[in-house]
């Protein structure tokens, strides 16, 4: 590692790193950019002793010496963990929260030659951060109405503006811009789908998308939707195939999504990688088991814009998006639609959260026993993962019946 890198001030690093974590013109806008900022800035002002116990005089040898990145180790971070978990009234999963800003710092330094490890993660760091608290709120995300709305909101305006761009294209448009303009409405559609079939059906993320752990969770295909019956096949957790609901709202985005990218057979996966890297190694591979050599293969793909549409063209299949793809995306969108999200685990909109906030609608519209059926679920299970509910609703009765006796003349 180069000398420059260690003597490099911590702070030095900061503009670059929120820049690259930002959103709009230059990185300068974001919620997770605004909490980072303010994090960091309190590491630094730890990390100079200006924060902490009164005998406190930073992680510098020399007292007074600004801090840089020849000071960083994995104890210097175990400190700090050992500083946000000390006595200042703050919950252990806000602790958790706020050393996650500071380790993926720490990681974003390891991968543009700061540092040398990811000091951050190494289990002697951490190991002074408490365990969460238990407490029902932070226990999993629930997406409220108001985000998801946002979000679906976002992605539909999106996907509209993307088919608008490729749909309208003069006739004598070059071919390879063509060609990119319907791999960003396919991307922009494929997005979009995604999202309502999370925010609506209640499906598991893992029931829906490939797990590269399990090959029976290769991912829903065309033919385990029926978009006439509004039902999509997919294998459950209790380890079966089973049919799941999709409710109208989903219905037009895949209609959408379908006719654009006209999926060569039916066989073809609903959420297909977009990853470059990947659907260039499986054309090239499979163009050559079809007796292609490599400067005809090389010249092939030379003539598409991206390897997903030649695999479109040739019905070269690609594999379904993962369970992590799934989060990079809502993780990629959440920032995009700047969604206000106040939650100890996930700075955006996780995959589960939608199919809790899909139970907490259809508990308080429906009761316990429809949500389970919908949600593939015990009605015991249900009960006692929104017990907040029944406790409002009983707390209300409670209220009525108090009203009710006080108001009787004694």
């Amino acid at each position: 590692m180069p000398d420059r890198a260690l003597s490099t001030p911590l702070d030095d690093s900061f503009e670059r790193y929120l820049q690259d974590k930002g959103k709009g013109r230059g990185g300068g806008g974001g919620n997770y950019r605004r909490n980072a900022a303010r994090e960091l800035e309190r590491f630094a002002e730890w990390a100079a002793g200006d924060r902490g116990a009164d005998d406190w005089t930073g992680i510098a040898d020399d007292v007074g010496r600004e801090p840089t990145f020849d000071d960083l180790d994995e104890r210097v971070f175990r400190e700090y963990a050992r500083h946000l978990g000390g006595d200042r009234g703050l919950k252990q999963n806000t602790v958790q929260t706020y050393y996650r800003y500071i380790s993926a710092w720490c990681g974003w330094c390891v991968n543009e030659g700061y540092l040398e490890a990811h000091y951050a993660q190494r289990a002697s760091a951490m190991a002074p951060l408490p365990e969460d608290d238990g407490r029902k709120p932070g226990d999993q995300q629930a997406w409220t109405s108001e985000q998801r709305h946002a979000l679906t909101r976002h992605v539909d305006e999106r996907a509209r503006d993307a088919v608008e761009a490729y749909t309208t294209l003069p006739e004598d448009t070059d071919p390879l811009d063509k060609q990119r303009a319907r791999y960003a409405a396919l991307k922009a559609t494929r997005d979009r789908a995604l999202v309502f079939v999370l925010a609506y059906t209640a499906v598991r993320v893992g029931e829906l998308l490939r797990d590269p752990n399990d090959p029976r969770r290769r991912g829903v295909r065309w033919e385990d939707l029926s978009l006439d019956d509004g039902s999509m096949d997919v294998y459950r957790k209790k380890q079966q195939w089973d049919a799941a609901s999709l409710p109208d709202p989903v219905i037009s985005p895949l209609r959408s999504y379908r006719q654009l990218m006209d999926p060569p057979t039916e066989r073809w996966p609903v959420f297909p990688t977009f990853d470059q890297r990947t659907l260039a190694e499986l054309v090239r591979e499979e163009l050559a088991e079809r007796g292609e050599r490599p400067e005809a293969i090389t010249k092939r793909r030379a003539e598409y814009a991206r390897d997903l549409l030649l695999a479109l063209d040739v019905d070269i299949r690609p594999p379904s998006i993962t369970t992590d793809g799934a989060r990079s995306i809502l993780q990629r969108l959440s920032e995009a639609a700047e969604i206000d999200i106040d939650h100890p685990k996930h700075d955006y909109l996780a995959p589960h959260g939608g199919r809790r906030g899909m139970g907490e609608v259809l508990v308080r519209a429906f009761g316990y026993t429809v949500a389970a059926r919908y949600l593939d679920n015990s009605e015991e299970m249900v009960r006692e993962r929104y017990s907040h509910i029944e406790a409002g609703e009983l707390g209300d009765v409670a209220t009525e019946a108090l009203e009710e006796i006080d108001s009787v003349p004694q």
